[in-house]
């Protein structure tokens, strides 16, 4: 008998790329944040499916044109989820309670097409807005309510465990 085992499936959010390749900070807790990041991308990203989405290459995309290209070379490792209607209702829902603010409609488009396409985790740094202990919550019971599942929102140092 065989068993065909799928990997894990994970979204990318902008903040991965930008802290695998950016400059090292002098802010210490940002370049652990940094050193965690590249640490999991050496070794751990090959034991998941990575996925990221056009909005996140369009972040990716932005500022300085070296680093830039580094963020989406590293991007190239992720399929690109497409951007549906379901997501976009979902990102207007979570915008609309207030969860994540008007302001930063791209928080509410990564969350919502990492639940609409079902992934298992969102991967990130921004804690302010996506992986927030005070979101999460409210984030479940409006994912609930459309009978869909929230990925665990984690940081590389979460997701550095072997799996079995």
């Amino acid at each position: 008998m065989y068993f065909f085992q799928v990997k894990p499936s994970v979204y990318i959010e902008t903040t991965i790329p930008s802290l695998l390749t950016g400059r090292t900070s002098r802010d210490l807790q940002i370049a652990a944040q940094q050193e965690a990041t590249q640490q999991w991308w050496a070794t751990r990203r090959f034991s998941f499916a990575l996925y990221a989405s056009e909005e996140v290459l369009l972040e990716a995309s932005r500022g300085d044109a070296n680093f830039s290209t580094q963020r989406l070379s590293a991007l190239g490792e992720c399929t690109i989820l497409p951007a549906i209607p379901e997501a976009a209702e979902l990102a207007e829902r979570i915008l609309s309670q207030g969860i994540i603010p008007k302001k930063c409609p791209s928080d509410a488009v990564h969350i919502a097409l990492s639940v609409v396409h079902g992934l298992d985790f969102l991967l990130t740094w921004n804690c302010r807005h996506i992986h927030n202990a005070m979101n999460e919550r409210r984030l479940e019971a409006v994912c609930r309510e459309w009978g869909l599942v929230l990925p665990v929102l984690c940081t590389p140092l979460e997701l550095m465990m072997e799996l079995e």
